[in-house]
């Protein structure tokens, strides 16, 4: 093999390599950029919107509050709930989860496209709004964009989900968890995993991908509404951190 073959093989070689390390580095930068710096932008631009959210409704002018269930009435039908549905991307709920730490306060958007997601839980369109007889189903990721459903599985029955609105806090209680496919649908029915049943219940379910890091199936948790408090009678009970509630 003559100098010159060899010189220019050792030069291809060298190329290649690089190419190779330059790649990696690459998709590295985008490892980090997409595990760990959207989470510190999009957590910032939630917990900026919690806090808007909330300032709103302090000022906001004062609401006929709804009549309070009586003790030990179904919730079935709940007094007041958001009326009507808000444009796409527009916040207007914050969900707080004990059991995710007494600091978890999570917006909630109307929508559940790409952008939608990034900026807090989403609201699968058409189904109910707080409070309301049907399902409140909602989205979340579980790594990325403030990963906001990343403690999704670490639910247990009866934990609290509450759900914050202009006027009322909605407390519901998680009932059950399973694992679908994606295509499943039926799990945000009116009456979850019922479609075509007629609903006389306030549901939550609560979507994020699984198994961790793929999108290949759904983890799901169904809760049922239990109380409803307006916002004028102070914090609900169950938003005491988990084993003080």
């Amino acid at each position: 093999m003559s100098a010159p073959f060899r010189s220019r093989g050792r030069a291809a070689v060298s190329v290649t390599g690089e190419l190779l390390v330059t790649a990696g580095v690459l998709t590295l930068l985008f490892v980090v950029w997409q595990l760990y710096w959207t989470d510190f932008t999009s957590g910032r631009a939630q917990a900026a919107t919690v806090d808007d959210l909330q300032s709103q409704w302090a000022v906001s002018a004062p609401q006929t509050p709804g009549p309070a269930p009586s003790p030990g009435a179904s919730p079935s039908t709940p007094a007041v709930t958001v009326d009507e549905t808000p444009p796409q991307g527009d916040a207007f709920a914050i969900v707080y989860v004990p059991r995710f730490g007494s600091g978890y306060a999570v917006p909630v958007v109307e929508g559940t496209a790409t952008a939608d997601l990034q900026e807090g839980i989403g609201h699968y369109a058409g189904t109910a709004m707080p409070g309301q007889v049907g399902n409140l189903a909602l989205a979340g990721h579980r790594v990325t964009y403030g990963k906001p459903f990343n403690l999704i599985a670490d639910l247990q029955d009866g934990d609290a989900v509450v759900v914050a609105t202009a006027t009322q806090w909605f407390t519901y209680r998680v009932q059950s968890h399973e694992i679908v496919r994606p295509t499943q649908v039926s799990v945000i029915a009116p009456v979850p995993d019922q479609p075509g049943a007629q609903p006389t219940q306030a549901w939550l379910t609560m979507t994020a991908c699984h198994p961790m890091h793929s999108a290949r199936q759904r983890y799901v948790v169904h809760a049922l509404l239990e109380s409803v408090q307006d916002r004028s009678a102070g914090a609900p009970a169950s938003l005491a951190p988990v084993g003080q509630g």
